[in-house]
């Protein structure tokens, strides 16, 4: 990483831990569709064991508990890992929940083929150059088992705040603090190299609203 992407990063993981501070909970209980989607996606693979990168304060990852999955949450913010473990005694799943405090630039902190499914809602799309994003899928293979399924989603070149905002290069722009690396179709496709492209989903969240494409790819038996 150069010390410009050094200093992006530092800046964002400094940038999430206040926000999760000031707004706890700030994206509320309910799940993303995104995770309903890949819930129904990993059953129909078999799954039992999920991997949640940058879970955040664990809407997410809290769902997949209820729904009787295990789960291992990971983040970057403690902030919002601490959230998500109070809620999860809340709600009585703390025994299917696991979290770890990790930055995704890292190698996975998982033995190879050890999970059955990885889900990232906008993770892939925070301050991460395409070096890193390439290796983290490379990371995502690693630890899946053969079937496993991954189920992403990023904002994509046809979201409104593409190409506005502090441009920081390699298609990352910054809003409001938050910084984020626009998807176009070839950085989808590339990232599929070796695996099943099953479904690339387009859809929008939010305010804006954001633009986003949700992915499907599922390793090779």
């Amino acid at each position: 990483m150069t010390d410009d992407g050094q200093d992006l990063a530092d800046a964002q993981r400094a940038h999430w831990q206040q926000t999760y501070t000031a707004h706890p909970g700030m994206y509320g209980e309910e799940p993303s569709a995104a995770a309903v989607h890949a819930a129904g996606v990993f059953r129909a693979t078999g799954a039992r064991r999920v991997v949640e990168l940058g879970a955040g304060h664990g809407r997410d990852a809290l769902y997949f508990a209820r729904e009787g999955f295990i789960i291992q949450a990971t983040d970057f913010s403690a902030t919002g890992l601490d959230q998500l473990r109070v809620a999860a005694r809340q709600q009585g799943v703390a025994g299917r929940v696991t979290t770890a405090v990790h930055d995704v630039r890292d190698p996975l902190p998982l033995s190879d083929a050890s999970v059955d499914a990885v889900f990232a809602h906008m993770l892939l799309c925070m301050a991460l150059s395409t070096k890193e994003i390439r290796a983290l899928v490379s990371e995502v293979c690693r630890v899946l088992r053969p079937g496993g399924a991954f189920v992403y989603t990023v904002r994509h070149t046809g979201d409104s705040h593409y190409g506005t905002g502090i441009a920081h290069g390699d298609d990352i722009y910054e809003h409001g603090g938050f910084a984020v690396h626009f998807f176009d179709r070839a950085l989808v496709d590339t990232l599929a190299d070796g695996w099943t492209l099953n479904e690339v989903h387009a859809f929008e969240e939010g305010e804006l609203p954001r633009r986003l494409w949700r992915v499907t790819q599922t390793l090779p038996r």
